[in-house]
């Protein structure tokens, strides 16, 4: 028996009320024989059975589909039904019941929601029987109706168990994606950076120091690189973004943040203005990354001879945060686009970056139930993050 067939009958197996159903209808017509059967152009396979007359058909036994008159009923989607097979005109001298010896006969569709037809209900007697009545064949047909939906709400069920299976399997090897990207992308970034304070603890000429300072320099940025890379894997992997909240000073995250960043780029100032009343709840290594990615935003695209200005403030339940920096003013036709992912805009082609960090930002605000607004002009660039601080 192939699979499919041996799922049907699996799914007919599971439909607890078809036992029932089969003893209604033949208590109801006198009938001694009742199938549930999936029929298909090839073969006929009986799915339930209710046998007095010892057939000799149990669920799974098979007949040859061109001896019966279910594929007949399958081919017209229509029932067939025959009080006494001696006076019926039409089937009076059929081969079907001349093979099976039966006088009474009675099969209808069963059919899917969605209309295709699975087979059929049907019940034989050796002896005739009135069926050709309004009410019989409402009461099989409603039967057939009720055995259909049934099918159709296991098909569905199994096909929500195999789409749930897919997404756990699409899930496992997401994860296995970020977890092998972030460990291969990061394992040498460490080790160079590594070697790095290994070698600057050596005696060194001022060029060879110098030259240390530029590769530390270059590792910060790439960390910083394959940390948005893995972020954006995840984001649009469908992993979403896990916050871990707590009470964080955000001053002190973003003097460090500063620090940092100015000494990869000795000369740059950078001119601050805090008023933060409290620790912020929130995800500090979070907050973190998007004061570091707008930062370097500012470092990366702001004119180098004007200074960089960092303001933050607490006001009743809100957090803002803003990062201004001079230069030419980004063009309206491409501030609409900022915060997609691979954004760095055309104007500035050879600034450096993936154009993953504002849109690393964008989402971590949105997590935080935050926004950030931009506003370009001749005079300025601020980004600024506005947060609601929870209770």
């Amino acid at each position: 028996m192939s699979e499919d067939l041996a799922a049907d009958l699996d799914a007919i197996g599971s439909i607890l009320v078809i036992p029932t159903i089969l003893d209604i209808v033949c208590r109801t017509t006198g009938m001694r024989f009742a199938a549930v059967a999936r029929v298909t152009e090839r073969r006929w396979v009986a799915c339930a059975v209710r046998d007095v007359i010892d057939f000799g058909l149990a669920p799974g036994g098979e007949l040859p589909v061109e001896s019966t008159l279910c594929h007949e009923v399958r081919a017209a989607a229509a029932p067939i039904v025959i009080d006494d097979v001696a006076a019926d005109p039409v089937y009076g001298c059929h081969h079907t019941p001349a093979i099976y010896r039966f006088r009474s006969y009675i099969s209808v569709p069963i059919r899917r929601i969605d209309g295709s037809v699975f087979g059929t209900l049907c019940a034989i007697d050796p002896d005739p029987r009135r069926l050709n009545t309004p009410e019989t064949i409402d009461m099989f047909e409603m039967f057939a109706n009720v055995i259909g939906h049934h099918l159709s709400a296991v098909d569905q069920v199994k096909a929500q168990e195999a789409s749930l299976l897919d997404e756990r399997r699409v899930a496992a090897l997401r994860e296995e994606f970020i977890a092998v990207l972030g460990h291969d992308l990061r394992n040498p970034l460490a080790a160079i950076a590594g070697g790095m304070r290994l070698l600057r603890k050596t005696p060194l000429n001022s060029q060879a120091l110098e030259l240390t300072e530029l590769i530390q320099g270059s590792v910060g940025r790439m960390s910083g690189l394959v940390d948005n890379l893995v972020d954006f894997a995840r984001f649009r992997l469908g992993g979403g973004l896990r916050l871990e909240k707590g009470p964080v000073q955000m001053e002190n995250i973003l003097q460090q943040i500063i620090r940092e960043l100015q000494a990869g780029r000795p000369g740059r100032v950078v001119e601050t203005a805090f008023r933060l009343d409290a620790p912020i709840v929130c995800d500090g290594r979070r907050m973190a990354q998007l004061a570091s990615n707008l930062l370097g935003n500012a470092f990366s695209h702001g004119a180098p001879d004007q200074p960089i200005r960092v303001a933050a403030r607490t006001e009743g339940r809100c957090f803002e945060l803003s990062v201004a920096n001079g230069g030419e003013p980004i063009p309206p036709d491409i501030l609409g686009n900022l915060f997609q992912p691979f954004s760095r805009g055309t104007h500035r082609p050879n600034r450096e970056g993936l154009g993953l960090g504002l849109y690393i930002a964008h989402q971590i605000a949105e997590a935080h139930g935050g926004r950030i607004e931009v506003v370009s002009t001749p005079a300025e660039t601020r980004f600024t993050l506005v947060m609601p601080i929870p209770e």
